[in-house]
């Protein structure tokens, strides 16, 4: 079962980034990037859908984030890391800091991905190569990018934790529905 488990995931994966594709795609190094970024935001975009507003302000113990924080704090993370990889530099939007309901986080959270969406879009596989300053280091713009979904997959591992602590099935872990069967005449 594990091993059909992990098959279904790879063949997944390479049909997300095209690898199953005939051609190879213009920028083959973002789109594959891309891909796993898409995994990021589908996994925490998920989890704002089943998490109900009442659990926001959940907080495990006093020393770690809400629920609407860590949402808050994952959109923050959108515009310093893209911003890095398309501006050349952090962008801070500070909506952990602004942000209180869970409509004004949703909101900024939905915006911050649109942000890195363009910042992908406007990235070729020569630019992401290209150099940056990053937290002191120089690293290349995809180098960014894939910092970023490290980011949000860390952040993820701890919502994870958060609805499994509620009796949530979190978005990963959620089985797909299967396809219907033929009955039999």
């Amino acid at each position: 079962m594990l091993a059909m488990k992990k098959l279904i995931a790879a063949a997944l994966f390479l049909s997300a980034t095209g690898l199953f594709a005939q051609e190879q795609p213009a920028n083959p190094l973002i789109a594959t990037s891309k891909a796993i970024y898409g995994i990021s935001k589908n996994d925490v975009m998920g989890s704002v859908d089943k998490i109900p507003e009442e659990l926001w302000s959940f907080q495990p113990t006093k020393d770690i984030r809400t629920v609407g924080q860590l949402f808050a704090h994952i959109a923050d993370g959108q515009y310093e890391f893209c911003g890095v990889a398309s501006e050349g530099k952090p962008v801070s939007k500070d909506i952990e800091k602004t942000a209180k309901t869970k409509a004004e986080i949703v909101s900024a959270l939905k915006a911050a991905f649109a942000y890195c969406d363009e910042a992908y879009a406007g990235l070729t596989d020569a630019k992401a190569a290209e150099m940056v300053t990053f937290f002191g280091r120089r690293i290349t713009r995809l180098g960014a990018m894939d910092f970023n979904v490290a980011h949000n997959m860390e952040h993820y591992g701890n919502l994870v934790t958060y609805m499994r602590l509620k009796g949530i099935v979190p978005p990963s872990s959620t089985p797909s529905t299967p396809p219907p069967t033929a009955t039999k005449k």
